[in-house]
């Protein structure tokens, strides 16, 4: 039987990350992700709905994650579902959906509040990519149902 699990969200941390580190030196952080979603409902009315997901992260990830972000900060996130479930003090079966981060993007621009931002994805295998400041980003061209073609190259 084939599976599939990957999880991809955007949204601003709800509370500082909670870092520990275990015995073993594995560092692991814990965060909260409020992710928002607009819509219009039948009689017009405009709506919001938001999502609160807890995410796990472990090792480099987690140390750059707790240096970098603070509660408010966007985030981009991709990972995978967990079901974790334990019994209460009552002896209820309890059960919470997370998420475990496999990846993520710093979102937002450098002038937000906190000047420490860095740019790019981060991967368990790779360090932070910057961008740099002397850098500017290609120029973008608009695209309309009229306009079909390219007139130059795309970038990927």
């Amino acid at each position: 039987m084939a599976s599939f699990n990957k999880v991809i969200l955007m949204g601003n941390l709800t509370r500082d990350p909670e870092t520990r580190v275990t015995a073993t030196g594995l560092t692991i952080c814990k965060l909260g992700l409020a992710v928002s979603r607009s819509f219009t409902t039948k009689d017009g009315e405009r709506r919001e709905e938001t999502t609160f997901v807890d995410i796990d992260a472990f090792g480099k990830q987690a140390e750059v994650i707790t240096k970098y972000f603070r509660k408010g900060k966007p985030i981009l996130i991709e990972g995978r579902l967990k079901l974790d479930q334990w019994e209460s003090n009552e002896g209820q079966k309890r059960s919470k959906m997370g998420v475990v981060m496999e990846t993520f993007q710093f979102v937002g621009n450098r002038d937000d509040s906190d000047s420490n931002n860095n740019y790019g994805a981060y991967e368990q295998s790779s360090p932070p990519k910057r961008q740099a400041d002397t850098e500017k980003p290609a120029a973008s061209k608009d695209f309309s149902a009229d306009d079909d073609t390219l007139d130059e190259d795309v970038p990927f």
